[in-house]
């Protein structure tokens, strides 16, 4: 695979809130401009979710794919692989990394890696990771504010 690449944002709201936000798949739909449908089809004991199917529809760009969950015992990391690869994706792996910044916000790393199954220039490539990353970053940001401003 390629190398990842990385993108943070700071969002006012602790990183239980910032977690709980990310962990609600069934909503993604809600708040997320490509996502049309998020199931969650596993869970662990714990009620987490261990895999989520996801339909992308983002104009000409369109693909069904599961991804697998793990998460850090305090939720400060939230990581996850593409199940098997998909119309467009070999391969994918991320994750949200949460720190406390210790005034009631908290930073998010979001780190992301994919190999499509479409031939694409590495530069292309990488724009489109952090287009998605600068995307997915904002929409997380006003999602997890307006849900702790309720």
């Amino acid at each position: 695979m390629a190398e990842s690449s990385s993108r943070s944002i700071v969002i006012d709201a602790g990183v239980a809130q910032v977690a709980a936000v990310i962990c609600d798949f069934a909503r993604y739909p809600e708040w997320t401009g490509a996502l049309r449908e998020a199931e969650v089809l596993e869970q662990y004991e714990d009620g987490y979710a261990s895999q989520v199917r996801f339909v992308l529809d983002a104009g000409p760009l369109r693909d069904e794919y599961t991804l697998a969950y793990e998460y850090a015992e305090d939720l400060s990391r939230i990581e996850w692989r593409l199940v098997a690869p998909s119309t467009v994706q070999r391969a994918q792996t991320g994750s949200y990394d949460l720190l406390d910044n210790g005034d009631g916000s908290c930073a998010v790393t979001y780190t992301l890696e994919v190999e499509l199954s479409i031939a694409m220039l590495g530069l292309f490539r990488r724009k489109a990771e952090k287009m998605i990353m600068a995307t997915a970053l904002t929409e997380l940001k006003r999602r997890v504010e307006s849900v702790a401003s309720e």
